[in-house]
């Protein structure tokens, strides 16, 4: 008898927003398609749904990775995502928690892929300052994390880059860029430290372009990188390694 195929749960926060939801089910068909010997599903922990534990309950027998589709070990990653790790297990499936897909207070390195999704989002090319807009947490350990990222992503792309916030602590996109203005840059873009877009993504935005940034990115979305980067989260969890490239 063949083995069951790994299940591969993503868990991502959940919005009121539609499009929050298909993106992270573009996420989830992309993850599949790169890797079909795994039975790909998204999960939710708040306003869409399945929830995790009703995806978990789903697999009976079944070895199953849990994936948090966060960018930071903030409240989503360091409390409610291990409380389903917890609660799950009264269930019959074997699951294994997977490591949030940012640079953490423990694993410090940006991950090249997550910079090369930050990269192939963001129009560049003749731009002299950007700033990494993130949604924000009052968590002061993981919004460093999130300026790790943005000093990455400035050595990258070779040109000043600093953390904004669409809540919960300052500064928002829209300070930030008048800040670079006023430092004299004149062409600033908004890379997106977001997965999907949604309330607070919008919020960075119109703050951004309201200030004068000539270009802003998409969230990450679906972006190959991101798909390589829940799969090498994947594969360490499980033990094993993503295959050398061709």
């Amino acid at each position: 008898m063949r083995p069951a195929r790994l299940a591969v749960v993503l868990v991502a926060h959940g919005s009121r927003d539609p499009r929050a939801a298909a993106s992270t089910e573009a996420l989830a068909r992309a993850v599949r398609r790169a890797h079909p010997s795994w039975e790909v599903h998204a999960s939710y922990l708040d306003h869409a749904g399945p929830r995790p534990l009703d995806v978990l309950a789903s697999l009976p027998g079944r070895q199953a990775v849990l994936v948090p589709l966060l960018l930071t070990e903030a409240y989503h990653g360091r409390v409610d995502v291990p409380a389903i790790v917890a609660e799950a297990a009264g269930l019959p499936v074997d699951v294994t928690l997977a490591g949030v897909l940012g640079p953490t207070p423990s694993s410090p390195v940006v991950p090249p892929a997550l910079l090369d999704g930050l990269e192939r989002r963001l129009p560049h090319a003749g731009l002299d300052a950007v700033v990494l807009a993130a949604a924000g947490t009052r968590n002061a350990a993981a919004r460093e994390t999130i300026s790790w990222a943005a000093e990455a992503l400035s050595a990258r792309l070779s040109v000043p880059c600093v953390a904004a916030y669409a809540s919960a602590s300052p500064p928002d996109a829209g300070v930030a860029v008048s800040r670079l203005r006023a430092d004299g840059a004149r062409r600033i873009g908004v890379a997106a430290y977001f997965l999907a877009p949604g309330f607070l993504y919008d919020l960075a935005v119109r703050s951004a372009r309201e200030a004068g940034a000539v270009v802003v990115a998409d969230p990450l979305g679906d972006a190959p990188d991101l798909v390589r980067l829940v799969a090498s989260r994947v594969l360490a969890a499980t033990g094993r390694a993503l295959p050398a490239a061709a």
